[in-house]
């Protein structure tokens, strides 16, 4: 089953002047529901423009959105319902933070669904475990947190909405390593708990190939690559060669394939690499 459809969609800015541009076009993709889809592709590729079809938070030029094999503008009145259930937390999300506690920041999107207080107060503190913020924080104004525990007090407010899924974009970005650890490592235990499917927008290749199922790879407005993380690694040189980056551990066995010392290239986690290189020594 899947949770989200697109089926020959695109998306042009513009239309009619002189300043028009295809954002994405003919995109045909289905994201399985309870899997974690990493997305990558260059600046200006589409993805934030996917995010946003996503969620109805923008309409497409042609082609259809499914929701569970519901056409998401099939009753554009009640588009608020599928963002309720698709919830997007976007780059810097802390910069959206205003309420005057954090549990009031968490809580504001449970209180608009119109959730008893009982249910809201449940959802606040579900929310902040799975981000890392502790009863203490939840008392305080958002503004006296760390850089890193706002982003997470801003991705807890929409992981509290408990959405069928859940799309991140870039996370972790512009935090140091364990930092990226303790967030991703939370959002990836509450999308097991929950099944739910989560969609991963980063520019980091490390990242995907840790914890995604699947990658989608956009280049120019348009679908590169699609499968497994397995499969897209199997091509490891095609995405290298298209300038797209690569795990340090992946451009490490390119390099020994050209040295002759190996024959695989799909390569992607320190694990993998470990088994490979045991083959070796055996």
């Amino acid at each position: 089953m899947n949770s989200l459809s697109f089926k020959n969609v695109s998306v042009v800015y513009g239309e009619g002047t002189p300043f028009r541009k295809v954002a994405l076009e003919n995109i045909n993709i289905d994201f399985p529901t309870g899997e974690i889809i990493g997305i990558i592709g260059h600046t200006g590729s589409g993805k934030s423009t996917l995010a946003m079809l996503s969620n109805g938070l923008l309409k497409p030029t042609s082609g259809n959105i499914f929701l569970e094999n519901t056409d998401i503008w099939e009753k554009p009145k009640e588009i608020g319902k599928v963002r309720s259930k698709v919830g997007i937390a976007f780059q810097y999300p802390e910069y959206q933070l205003f309420e005057e506690t954090v549990f009031k920041d968490i809580a504001f999107g449970p209180k608009n669904m119109g959730l008893s207080e009982e249910e809201i107060n449940e959802r606040v503190k579900n929310a902040a475990k799975f981000c890392g913020i502790d009863d203490a924080s939840l008392k305080k104004s958002p503004f006296e947190l760390s850089g890193g525990q706002k982003r997470r007090a801003a991705i807890a407010g929409v992981v509290a909405m408990d959405p069928q899924v859940l799309v991140l974009d870039e996370p972790a970005a512009g935090l140091d390593p364990l930092g990226r650890e303790e967030i991703l490592g939370g959002l990836i235990s509450y999308q097991k708990q929950k099944g739910s499917t989560m969609i991963l927008i980063s520019h980091s290749m490390e990242d995907i190939a840790k914890y995604c199922d699947r990658i989608l790879v956009l280049k120019e407005g348009g679908v590169f690559m699609y499968g497994t993380v397995g499969e897209i690694f199997m091509q490891a040189e095609l995405l290298f060669g298209a300038s797209l980056d690569l795990p340090q551990i992946t451009k490490l066995f390119i390099e020994l394939k050209k040295r002759g010392l190996t024959e695989n290239t799909d390569v992607y986690t320190v694990r993998y690499a470990k088994k490979e290189i045991e083959k070796f020594l055996q």
